[in-house]
């Protein structure tokens, strides 16, 4: 299958890649690049004839940021309107600029409705013309090129999270108020050894929680990172000075 093949290239790339804001400003929620082009992957592997060879999210140039709400997750990319750019194979039983039209469609509507992402344009790239047939084209082994980070050693050795039963106190406690949110499948620790990172500040006074995480199937990855953010805010409010700001990283996404 088309899907399982891309899903289990993107899964073997070592580097997360950039961590891409979702929703607006006010949404406090990241998504790892990684994510996402596991969620575009399967998106261009249903266009007959396309077979995606790169696929890269960032910041759109010229374009206006924002400041957060809530801090953003170390080295994430502040709110703000978001560039893809993919190269790709095309088939010769198709005319090209109808490919190339189908394929960025979809891509803006698939980050957009289905993930979240505020993208305004797709850059694309045609390597190559094939052969093969109009339809059920299964894509090459993707070679996605992902800027190294800091945190891939990290995502090395540090597996998805299957319970929080090792995390005590205050971070456990949250940690069991994310995972009993519809649509968390569980918490991941790909940037460290803790999915749950909880901070007193005294300047100003206040606490802030940071959860990273991967998202069930068939679940709108912002929308979930929502209700997260406003479970773990509100069991936060326990013992802390001040009000409590909360930031999500999602990690995983199968929408």
């Amino acid at each position: 299958m088309k899907t399982e093949a891309w899903t289990q290239a993107a899964r073997h790339q070592l580097d997360l890649g950039r961590l891409l804001p979702l929703g607006g400003s006010d949404d406090g929620t990241w998504i790892t690049e990684q994510a996402v082009v596991q969620a575009l992957g399967r998106t261009a592997a249903e266009i007959p004839g396309v077979r995606l060879e790169s696929l890269r999210i960032g910041s759109a140039p010229l374009e206006p940021v924002s400041a957060p709400a809530v801090r953003r997750p170390a080295g994430a990319l502040p709110p703000g309107p978001l560039r893809i750019e993919a190269t790709f194979a095309a088939s010769l039983w198709q005319p090209l600029p109808e490919t190339a039209d189908e394929l960025r469609s979809a891509l803006l509507t698939s980050a957009a409705e289905r993930l979240g992402l505020a993208t305004v344009t797709v850059d694309l790239r045609v390597t190559n013309l094939h052969e093969g047939p109009e339809t059920g084209v299964t894509p090459r082994t993707a070679a996605v090129t992902m800027r190294p980070t800091p945190e891939a050693a990290a995502a090395r050795s540090s597996p998805p999270v299957a319970g929080t039963g090792f995390m005590r106190g205050l971070a456990g406690e949250l940690a069991d108020v994310a995972t009993g949110v519809p649509g968390v499948a569980r918490l991941t620790a790909v940037l460290g050894s803790r999915p749950v990172k909880v901070e007193d500040h005294d300047d100003p006074p206040g606490r802030h929680v940071e959860v990273h995480l991967a998202v069930t199937p068939g679940r709108h990855p912002l929308e979930v990172a929502r209700a997260v953010r406003e479970a773990v805010a509100d069991a936060a409010t326990t013992d802390t000075p001040g009000p409590v700001t909360a930031a999500v990283l999602i990690t995983e996404t199968a929408a």
